[in-house]
């Protein structure tokens, strides 16, 4: 048994916000049938904590099952979070430095007090496999610790016996066969019981084809072992994007389109200087880095990277159903474009039970086919709009003669060309439809009874460097459809950049 009050002054730091927190406890080797235990225990009372602790425990040969079980007295503080908690995973021999991907084994936060591993299988959110020889590494991470702190417990046993068959992965593929151009309708950010959602992968699926979507980006909290399995469950017609929600102590972001069984590390701040190198491997194994719900006000999950969204090659403006975080987010995207700069946006539904639907919000994807290559290719290049459900259509077009442009795209024109806009919008009833300019509102209308309505504004490409839309849902008469609007949103759109403006 290891005892430990822990504390800054006892820590050796091993890295950015990493800890060593406990003496080596080394199991002896034992025959087959046998289960031995060890105990570590400790206190984090001080908000100045590390944010990573590690508790090291040598395993013997002859090991088939790890077995770890903890306790922890979070505080609840009534508004659906709680402070005093302390999240939980595990690495391997092969090592559990930042960045150590061969040495990653799981992560569950704190959404579940127990988890087994072994060669066969493992509780969601670890990655079955060999139970190597060596020094293993059990991972907390004290969150949000405020006086007077919380005592923690970590059991961990060890089984010996054979070691079972080999773990098969099934991962999902990453094209539907058949498919060519077209908008496909998709929620990049959704969470299974792999990290802290309510519902399987199956329940998942079937809520994310009951909304009418065509692909799911997976994005459980800082693990990939969802990714290993997708192909049990996803139907030939449907496409799973692998992926993770890396969840930073300075904010979360999406990693989209991965390799199954790509793993990114979420383990240090904004001021670690280790973003770039984490986003930059995404892009270099075929994917894409979102922000993600970027002016949640919790500390952690708010955006602390910079409102520039540096290395990110997208942003997550609409995050479950609209609310004034959204909005924010919105007016300082659409600041940042008046500035010359283009991010392309999403929206995404962050679903992690029946109460929140998976598809709200959803982005809709003018993509070359309905794979996960082409869609990370497409939302890089801002070809997509967003909307509350599939029950809304949209059609936004900039068009000079003969040219014609769609989101994301540029048209060109000269300085002096007059340039044609259309929105056309359906299945949004009583809804107020604009096309926005750098100053605001160009142009707008209400939608008739049927849900349909059409606007249309010619604008200057000297003077209107991009265009975009918003449509949305007042709670009262519209009098005046061209003054600016903070209503709840019913679908958006990325721009349509005109003439040779930089942006973009």
């Amino acid at each position: 048994m290891c005892d430990h009050h822990l504390d800054r002054r006892s820590l050796f730091l091993a890295g950015a916000g990493v800890a060593t927190s406990a003496a080596l406890v080394t199991f002896e080797p034992a025959a087959a049938g046998t289960v031995i235990g060890r105990t570590f225990r400790g206190e984090f009372s001080d908000p100045d904590t590390a944010d990573w602790h590690y508790l090291p425990f040598r395993v013997p040969k002859g090991v088939s099952t790890i077995e770890v079980s903890y306790d922890f007295d979070p505080t609840d503080t009534g508004f659906g979070f709680s402070y005093n908690v302390v999240d939980i995973g595990i690495f391997d021999p092969s090592g559990h430095g930042i960045g150590d991907a061969a040495g990653f084994r799981g992560w569950s936060g704190g959404a579940r007090r127990h988890f087994r591993i072994s060669r066969t299988s493992a509780t969601p959110g670890y990655l079955a496999g060999p139970i190597t020889p060596g020094v293993w590494n059990v991972l907390l991470g004290p969150y949000q610790i405020v006086p007077p702190g919380t005592p923690w417990r970590v059991d961990v046993r060890l089984h010996y016996g054979p070691k079972g068959p080999v773990f098969e992965a099934d991962p999902a593929p990453r094209r539907v066969p058949g498919t060519g151009p077209g908008w496909y309708r998709g929620d990049l950010h959704v969470h299974t019981r792999h990290s802290d959602g309510a519902r399987t992968q199956t329940q998942v699926l079937a809520a994310a084809r009951a909304a009418g979507l065509d692909f799911l980006g997976s994005s459980d909290h800082n693990t990939s072992a969802a990714t290993l399995v997708w192909g049990r469950h996803v139907p030939d017609d449907f496409l799973v994007m692998s992926g993770e929600e890396v969840t930073t102590r300075s904010g979360h972001w999406l990693a989209v389109g991965l390799p199954a069984g790509a793993w990114i590390d979420w383990r240090y701040r904004a001021e670690d200087g280790q973003l770039p190198r984490f986003t930059e491997r995404v892009r270099r194994l075929g994917g894409m880095a979102i922000a993600a719900h970027p002016f949640n006000p919790l500390p952690s999950i708010r955006w602390d990277y910079g409102y520039d969204y540096a290395d990110m090659d997208a942003v997550e403006i609409w995050n479950g159903p609209w609310t004034g975080d959204d909005q924010t987010a919105l007016e300082h995207w659409h600041a940042l474009l008046v500035s010359g700069r283009f991010v392309p946006v999403v929206g995404n539904s962050d679903s992690h039970n029946d109460s929140q639907a998976v598809g709200l919000a959803q982005t809709v994807v003018r993509a070359d086919n309905l794979g996960t290559t082409a869609i990370v290719e497409a939302l890089k290049g801002g070809h997509a709009w967003l909307a509350e459900s599939s029950t809304v259509e949209l059609v936004f077009e900039a068009t000079l003669g003969e040219a014609r442009a769609e989101c994301g795209d540029r048209l060109a024109a000269a300085a002096g060309d007059l340039v044609d806009v259309r929105l056309e919008v359906a299945g949004v009833p009583g809804c107020l439809a604009q096309v926005h300019g750098p100053a605001g509102v160009l142009a707008g209308a209400v939608a008739d009874d049927a849900g349909t309505v059409a606007v249309t504004v010619q604008v200057p490409a000297g003077a209107t460097p991009f265009v975009r839309a918003e449509v949305r849902r007042p709670a009262q008469v519209v009098v005046d459809p061209t003054a600016g609007s903070t209503a709840p949103m019913v679908a958006l759109t990325n721009p349509v950049f005109v003439g040779s403006s930089t942006a973009g």
